[in-house]
């Protein structure tokens, strides 16, 4: 009997650190907000398996999408306490790192190679190292987000067009007082409403990415999508300092190729999705209407000034001169 037992306790000790020896020495739990559908979390899939294969197994990446670990603010407070170590990101980062704001601010990019040139040239490097310095949070990849443009139920090609339109925006000040200087009546409401609001006549316009046009069917209550491209933005693939520092620097080196490639790969997809979305929302009967950009700018320019703190103002300058 005491041999039986014994024995059995030798064959679950050598079970158990079998066990141990699969494991991995880290593990990453990245959250986000995207679904399983989503060009995000198809590149953090991209992201898992090119760090668990290059790292031999030694680093094990965990994904939580649809806000299994909260909402965006909840995830970026639990990766600074420890409990979370990654998540994808955008303007909230100007929380703690005030030049993070330029990542939402309307026409401060012409296009999509002006953000580009400048998400990856020296101004990219000054918001990033502010975001470590500020946030304790390291910026390993960046992806585009599709440009906001304004639908409507007539065609707006200037800003004199605008005529005093009452039109949806989300709750930032910055948003609300770029569309009152541009002639608009802005009104703050929660996403959930403005289907309905759309269809009642309460509002007769809003802006989005095309992705949340298509998903929301405002083509059903919408006749046209006016190119205003009016915010350019980018989000940010982070993950903790303090996790990526208690790594081996060999490790280290994995996970910072494997987010260049999950960039690459999300950047394709990216430029698909942007070309089938806007072939979608023409084929529901949607009309696109190419706009007066540098009358949009010029008269939305003042008041994207006075919103910027001095510190803003001047990245958004030398964003300009680019």
């Amino acid at each position: 009997m005491i041999k039986q037992f014994f024995t059995g306790a030798i064959l679950g000790a050598a079970l158990i650190g079998g066990q141990a020896a699969l494991a991995a020495d880290f593990t990453l739990k990245f959250g986000h907000l995207a679904n399983e559908e989503n060009i995000w979390h198809q590149a953090a899939e991209k992201f898992k398996d090119e760090v668990e294969a290059n790292s031999d197994g030694r680093i094990e990446v965990q994904l939580y999408p649809n806000e299994q670990l909260g909402a965006e603010m909840d995830v970026i407070n639990s990766i600074q306490l420890g409990t979370a170590d990654m998540t994808i990101t955008g303007e909230s980062l100007q929380n703690w790192a005030p030049k993070a704001a330029m990542m939402a601010v309307p026409y401060a990019f012409r296009d999509s190679e002006h953000l580009h040139a400048a998400v990856s040239g020296e101004i990219g490097e000054e918001i990033e190292a502010q975001i470590t310095e500020r946030a304790n949070l390291v910026p390993l990849a960046w992806f585009e987000r599709g440009p906001r443009h304004l639908t409507s139920n007539r065609p707006i090609k200037h800003p004199d067009d605008l005529d005093g339109i009452r039109l949806r925006v989300p709750n930032v000040p910055l948003f609300v007082d770029t569309w009152e200087a541009l002639g608009a009546r802005p009104t703050p409401m929660a996403f959930s409403e403005v289907f309905t609001s759309l269809q009642q006549g309460t509002i007769e316009g809003q802006e989005n990415p095309l992705s949340l046009i298509e998903s929301a069917s405002f083509d059903e209550v919408q006749d046209y999508v006016n190119l205003t491209g009016h915010v350019r933005s980018w989000i940010y693939v982070v993950i903790g300092k303090n996790r990526l520092d208690e790594m081996p620097e060999e490790l280290q080196e994995v996970i910072f190729d494997a987010a260049e490639t999950m960039q690459a790969y999300e950047a394709d997809l990216f430029a698909e999705d942007e070309q089938r979305l806007q072939q979608d929302l023409e084929e529901r009967g949607m009309e696109f209407v190419e706009v007066d950009i540098d009358a949009f700018t010029e008269k939305a320019r003042p008041a994207v000034l006075d919103a910027l703190n001095e510190e803003q103002r001047e990245l958004f300058e030398a964003i300009q001169d680019l």
